[in-house]
């Protein structure tokens, strides 16, 4: 007969020792909120709901309803003609079609030129002259465009990019170097075996990156292009300063006419607001989990 002996507080039956200090705190851990966390969560959640609930109740309103001073009652009687004024006023149709063209461009120029730019500094790192690009554009990252505008709008009327064109140039520009960090960031995770065997194959550089190296950016280029779309849709100053010809301009600077000669329309402005930041909304909530990943995966890797 064998006699075992007993086991000691904290000892598992296969002999681990186990801190019981841990597992009660782990415990307390596990069935207590953090109380001033969630309160300040839900304070962050109000800020954004609340001016989105003003917004969609008075873009529903009459104009009688809009000017009584209860911005937080429901829309009685439904009303659509705020939508139908902001569709005229504005030309929606042709100003949406700019807005789309801006960010169409960013998007995609944004994508390729920081993928290009990003793989070349990742696969160089050791030689200088590409160790202080990286670096030069990170300090582009603090020169907003504010301090540059006067030289900016100088130059495309020079060149002749006083249009859209050259608006969605200035929007790549500005995008590049936030850009390029996050692809450098995510291009150090990928092996470098994988591209010295397909080089071995005979595949030569431009091969490498297109066929194995940019389908493996993916993520990182869902995250880039969501970043530049938002940034491109929502900007008011540089379209309003390099585009000279009215009829061009993109959706923000048409909404200004709203807080100048229609702005005791409040039905009308804030169905304008709602129209031109739908598109904005509907995109981040279908990518939002390709943000998170990117962004994630590059700062972990």
């Amino acid at each position: 007969m064998t006699l075992q002996a007993p086991l000691r507080p904290g000892t598992t039956k296969t002999g681990s020792i186990r801190s019981v200090d841990a597992d009660k705190t782990t415990g307390r851990r596990g069935g207590r909120s953090n109380w001033p966390v969630t309160v300040l969560l839900v304070i962050c959640a109000l800020s954004v709901l609340v001016p989105l609930y003003v917004t969609v109740t008075m873009a529903f309103k009459t104009s009688g309803q809009a000017v009584d001073g209860n911005a937080f009652s429901l829309p009685a009687p439904f009303s659509v003609d705020g939508f139908v004024q902001a569709w005229q006023l504005t030309d929606f149709p042709r100003a949406f079609s700019v807005s789309v063209f801006v960010a169409a461009i960013t998007v995609v120029g944004t994508i390729l030129l920081a993928s290009f730019t990003a793989y070349a500094i990742a696969r160089n790192w050791d030689r200088r002259f590409f160790r202080w690009s990286f670096f030069y554009l990170l300090a582009a990252m603090f020169l907003p465009f504010p301090v540059l505008a006067l030289s900016q709008v100088k130059l495309t009327g020079m060149a002749g990019l006083d249009n859209p064109i050259g608006v969605a140039i200035l929007h790549v520009m500005f995008q590049l170097s936030f850009s390029v960090l996050l692809f450098t960031a995510f291009l150090r995770s990928i092996p470098a075996e994988l591209e010295e065997s397909a080089r071995i194959d005979g595949a030569s550089t431009g091969q490498v990156f297109w066929r194995l190296v940019f389908p493996l950016l993916a993520p990182m280029s869902a995250t880039v292009g969501i970043f530049a779309f938002l940034a491109s849709w929502n900007d008011f100053v540089m379209p309003s300063l390099i585009t000279s010809n009215p009829a061009l301009q993109t959706l923000p600077v048409l909404q200004q006419m709203f807080q100048t000669q229609f702005s005791n329309n409040y039905n009308v402005s804030f169905a304008s607001y709602l129209m031109a930041m739908a598109p904005a909304i509907i995109v981040y909530l279908v990518t939002q989990r390709w943000v998170m990943a990117g962004v994630t995966q590059g700062a972990i890797k």
